[in-house]
């Protein structure tokens, strides 16, 4: 069996993690969430000129 696969080997491994600090968790949670609202607001205003530019051609509803 291997040794890292053992419940002491998975906690040794465990504790070397290193886990982000909340200044730098904060920083990229927001730049998430900024790239989320920008290409949601893309997307939606693409949708918008798609459908004007169908309906101003006849083939939208």
């Amino acid at each position: 069996m291997l040794k890292w696969f053992s419940f002491s080997g998975i906690s040794k491994e465990a504790k070397r993690v290193r886990w982000p600090k909340t200044k730098d968790l904060m920083s990229s949670t927001a730049e998430v969430l900024i790239f989320i609202v920008f290409f949601g607001a893309f997307f939606v205003g693409c949708e918008f000129l798609i459908t004007f530019f169908l309906k101003l051609i006849g083939i939208g509803a």
